[in-house]
């Protein structure tokens, strides 16, 4: 028990001690603010000055995806910012015996609007007659992807390349979308060169029909001696049998597809007559 007491009422020093430690709190006021922010800025997360260093060390991590673009180098202190050249993968044409259905089904498809459908593909058949032994004709299908030129235009530069005026070519395209201005002029110009072959044009769907530069075009290219017609359901179904990889299944026409090809038609006889 006097422990107890003892604990609770402190001695004449001790009361001394307090005066004095009190006294001291007044002269120390503002030292004892600064200990006090100190210990609240302990609590607090303390916000890191912004530095040159810590500044160069911000810009180095990585934002959005988090990786660092590439092509960017980090400029040191005395040199400027450099961007550099990145490295695109190779354009090409691809080349093959036949196409993916679904890629068919979709790249084909005779509807009004192509969203999504930015390139061309095209099957092929070429018929060579003439010479001294039978000759061999060729049949398969091109896509431009990632192309520099167009697959009508690679056509004549990785399958047809050589041309022999005497022998004769007929030459039939299946192709998903009816061609541009440029190659309009480029096939002309091939087909006023070549006297010996023949180019007909079935084609899925009219592009950019309504551009005068492409009603130009296309009128071009039939004085110049190709054919060219819209697709019929008849010509999907030969195109499934001949240049898709079918399974040997049967095509079913897409909805809309006889009244779509009689749409595109219409359009193509207008342009043409």
């Amino acid at each position: 028990m006097a422990d107890r007491k003892d604990s609770k009422t402190p001695s004449k020093g001790g009361l001394t001690k307090k005066k004095e430690k009190k006294v001291e709190k007044v002269e120390s006021k503002p030292e004892k603010e600064k200990e006090k922010n100190k210990d609240k800025g302990e609590k607090m997360t303390k916000k890191p000055e912004k530095t040159p260093e810590n500044q160069q060390k911000n810009e180095e991590m990585p934002q959005g995806n988090g990786e660092v673009a590439e092509g960017a180098k980090h400029p040191d202190k005395d040199e400027e910012f450099e961007l550099e050249p990145m490295e695109l993968p190779p354009f090409e044409i691809i080349v093959g015996d036949r196409l993916n259905p679904t890629f068919f089904k979709f790249q084909f498809k005779n509807v009004e609007y192509s969203s999504g459908r930015n390139k061309t593909f095209l099957c092929y058949q070429v018929d060579i007659q003439g010479g001294a032994g039978e000759t061999d004709g060729l049949r398969g299908y091109l896509e431009d992807e990632h192309s520099g030129s167009h697959a009508e235009e690679a056509f004549f530069q990785q399958v047809l390349a050589h041309y022999d005026k005497s022998l004769h070519y007929t030459v039939t395209w299946y192709t998903s979308s009816s061609p541009c201005t440029a190659c309009a002029a480029k096939l002309a110009e091939i087909l006023q060169a070549r006297k010996t072959m023949r180019l007909n044009i079935h084609c899925s769907r009219l592009f950019q029909w309504e551009e005068p530069e492409i009603k130009v075009g296309l009128q071009a290219l039939v004085r110049a001696g190709c054919k060219i017609r819209m697709m019929r359901p008849v010509d999907f179904a030969y195109v499934w049998s001949t240049f898709v990889e079918n399974e040997e299944d049967n095509f079913t026409p897409w909805e809309d597809c006889q009244d779509n090809y009689d749409y595109y038609d219409e359009r193509l006889c207008d342009i043409l007559k």
